[in-house]
């Protein structure tokens, strides 16, 4: 991976499941056009789409921005064909102009009837995506790496991994496992409140549902975690390790102890307690910019 290509990404960027134009109506495609337009605004590096965006998805977050890097975060490869992915994504490149990144992944069993040897479908999503014309670039794309060997196929067939729901010491590892040079774009989830006892109950709300997806528990395991730990959504030990509670300081301090441990870019996504809420913590996103500053 070149320094431009970390350039582009930048140090800190924002993750959000809630910019899904395609499920949503006129106001709140409208919404989210303006939600991006401030985000661009505010000088984060990327923005990132989470909660299993489609192509279209991508295409309005591009045309709704103008500087930052646009990522998906991530495609599911069981949900769009790599033929259709890659023909998408050069219509996209006309506006995105050398800014959109295409992040994959294998999602979950629980959630994917068709799933089965998710490396194996990965590795052959890939070989579609090199042989499309015109194919989708190994640098132009990320996988939502966790396991080893997810890891090393990160490394060798795209510009890195975005690794989601992670602690520092997975970072570490996944670091060791990329090699220096490949990039390492964990997400991290953030409650802005500084009652801890309240932040950790809406983090839990969150994490709850993380906790039925074998992906995610097999990977904590590996960590060092045990069942006890996902017990009535999670114990404080792994609520602590798994997101970033407090003020903004302690956000600030928590991002780096990501960048300690190895990696480039940290998405960061922000969690709050409102659930009937737009999605948008457009609030939020102001006050950790202005935290970041010029470290955005």
């Amino acid at each position: 991976m070149t320094s431009e290509t970390r350039e582009a990404f930048g140090q800190v960027g924002i993750w959000s499941g809630a910019l899904h134009g395609s499920r949503t109506d006129d106001a709140g495609r409208a919404a989210i056009a303006e939600a991006l337009s401030e985000l661009d605004d505010l000088g984060y590096g990327t923005v990132w789409i989470g909660g299993s965006p489609s192509p279209a998805d991508a295409a309005a977050v591009v045309s709704a921005t103008r500087s930052v890097t646009v990522a998906t975060g991530i495609l599911s490869i069981w949900d769009h064909p790599a033929q259709d992915v890659a023909a998408r994504i050069a219509a996209i490149e006309a506006d995105a102009r050398g800014r959109f990144v295409l992040g994959l992944g294998v999602s979950h069993g629980p959630m994917v009837p068709q799933y089965a040897k998710p490396y194996s479908a990965m590795v052959a999503y890939l070989d579609a995506l090199d042989s499309a014309t015109p194919p989708v670039e190994p640098g132009r794309r990320v996988l939502a790496a966790l396991g080893p060997k997810m890891l090393k196929l990160a490394t060798a067939r795209a510009a890195g991994a975005h690794p989601y729901l992670v602690t520092t010491e997975h970072t570490a590892e996944a670091r060791e496992a990329l090699g220096p040079d490949a990039l390492l774009a964990p997400e991290l989830t953030v409650v802005l409140d500084t009652d801890l006892d309240r932040a950790r109950t809406t983090a839990r709300t969150m994490l709850s549902m993380y906790l039925q997806l074998p992906n995610y528990t097999d990977n904590l395991l590996r960590l060092g975690f045990t069942e006890s730990d996902f017990a009535d959504g999670g114990s404080v030990r792994l609520l602590d390790a798994l997101f970033a509670l407090g003020d903004t300081e302690r956000v600030r301090a928590r991002t780096q102890e990501y960048f300690d441990a190895g990696a480039d870019h940290v998405a960061l996504q922000v969690l709050t307690a409102d659930e009937g809420g737009s999605g948008l913590p457009r609030a939020e996103w102001r006050r950790l910019a202005e935290a970041f500053g010029d470290a955005l």
